[in-house]
């Protein structure tokens, strides 16, 4: 412990908070008296309903899938879960492929949290156990025996508290200075498995720039980049491959001019006037729909091609914003923004060392609520099937390290919560071998619940495609 009295009295009071929660008592697995098909089918609801089929089918590849897409299905279960009564903001999806590599703005390579649609105030265990499910998961899905699969929770777990610890007692201008760079990654990096998989990652965040994207995804037409119309995952609202209803508001616009124009004025204003200056030096050359993910499939999402007078081009992203799944289970107090794109950005903007100098949030021209970033601005993420059981270990523990850093800086009162979770977590192993146990009934939850969701697909009940039958109908 430090010799400073705040920071000290923090600490005693996370550590006086075991005495209502015990540690050892994170094993339990939450409220399970639910249907998850009928929890699956509300998050459905508003999606665009032709891609729905595709959502499921990308979730019937593996259980592990079906986890990524299900946030919900935990959501649910997290409230019936102990929780040491500190609340901050979190991720709210911290399964471990929403960490990757990303650029700074100083394009500088670091590794973070990359997906924020679900977070939210809420339960700071909810992340740590969201990720070490995520971990037993995935060690199942590439092979792993079971004590193997307590190694490698334990692992993430163990990097969690160590790291947590030590950022809880960094200066707050030295933590929210504080980034994990795939620099130093790969200087530290004494494995050459590891440092192998590093240079590969790094090598190709580096051909992931617009402007080595401008030649892949368009053509110049008549003085101007069109991006090329690649169904189902890329097309044109108003071009001959449609995925909405005839009634859909989006194609009364008539054009993608239309829908542009409305988002951009209304999400300009969330810009620094600095950026909105950088801003003005592009202007709009084109704009598709994008279908991306797992769990976010039938979400609007497109993506706005610009260029500057030197047809330099820069990529955004902007994918729509909907209440997130924790918002009905957090027993924390009720997130402050009504727009939920502002609630996605601020969130990012908290919990991530870096945040993209496009990071805003606007609202369309029917009020949905949508938030914009860059598309692939050297953005990396592992290959889980890539990985052998010493470097998803590995991997375990630079995820643990990542969201200690979040954990540390997010928080919901001034002051932080650093010191009081490092306070109840302590020195020794009981909170990581908690989670070994609640890891272990979860993913045995999760596996019950595929079969149930396979079930209902099978027999019609939810339906689902596959890609390349999806891609067929969408063609025909």
């Amino acid at each position: 412990m430090s010799n400073h009295p705040a920071f000290d009295a923090k600490y005693a009071a996370g550590r006086a908070l075991r005495d209502t929660t015990a540690r050892g008592s994170h094993h339990h697995p939450g409220n399970l008296e639910r249907d998850p098909v009928q929890l699956l089918k509300q998050s459905s609801q508003g999606r665009v309903q032709r891609l729905v089929p595709l959502r499921y089918g990308r979730m019937l590849t593996s259980p592990f899938a079906f986890y990524r897409g299900s946030a919900i299905i935990q959501a649910h279960d997290l409230a019936g879960t102990p929780h040491s009564g500190i609340y901050q903001q979190i991720c709210g999806d911290c399964h471990l492929m929403n960490f990757g590599g990303f650029a700074t703005p100083e394009r500088n390579l670091i590794f973070d949290l990359n997906d924020f649609d679900e977070t939210h105030p809420g339960p700071w265990e909810w992340d740590v156990k969201r990720l070490a499910a995520s971990f037993a998961l995935a060690a199942d899905h590439i092979g792993c025996h079971q004590d193997k699969i307590d190694d490698i929770v334990y692992a993430g777990i163990r990097s969690y508290q160590s790291h947590l610890a030590d950022y809880a007692e960094l200066p707050a201008l030295s933590l929210w200075y504080e980034k994990i760079s795939f620099a130093d990654l790969r200087e530290d990096a004494t494995d050459p498995d590891a440092a192998t998989l590093l240079d590969g990652l790094i090598a190709k965040a580096g051909k992931r720039t617009n402007e080595l994207l401008l030649p892949k995804m368009s053509q110049k037409q008549q003085g101007r980049w069109i991006m090329n119309d690649n169904p189902p995952n890329l097309f044109h609202i108003h071009g001959d491959n449609r995925l909405f209803d005839e009634d859909d508001n989006w194609l009364s616009l008539g054009n993608w001019h239309t829908l542009a124009d409305g988002l951009i004025e209304s999400y300009r204003t969330t810009l620094s006037y600095s950026h909105q200056q950088l801003l003005g030096y592009f202007y709009p050359q084109d704009m598709a729909f994008k279908v991306v993910g797992v769990g976010s499939v039938g979400t609007r999402c497109l993506v706005l091609l610009l260029a500057d007078d030197c047809d330099n081009p820069l990529f955004l992203q902007i994918k729509e914003a909907v209440p997130s799944v924790l918002a009905q289970f957090s027993p924390s107090p009720a997130c402050s923004f009504t727009h939920q794109g502002q609630r996605v950005v601020t969130g990012q903007r908290v919990m991530q060392a870096a945040s993209d100098y496009f990071l805003g949030w606007g609202t369309g021209p029917f009020g949905r609520h949508f938030y914009f970033r860059q598309l692939r601005d050297m953005k990396v993420a592992v290959e889980l099937e890539t990985l052998d059981s010493d470097l998803l270990q590995h991997y375990a523990r630079l995820c643990g390290r990542a969201l200690a850093r979040s954990h540390a800086r997010s928080h919901a009162r001034a002051g932080g919560q650093g010191a009081q979770i490092s306070g109840y977590l302590g020195r020794n192993d009981r909170f990581a071998s908690a989670l070994v146990d609640y890891a272990q009934s979860y993913r045995a939850q999760v596996e019950r619940d595929y079969q149930q969701f396979r079930s209902a697909c099978q027999r019609g009940e939810l339906p689902a495609q596959t890609e390349a039958d999806f891609g067929a109908d969408f063609r025909l």
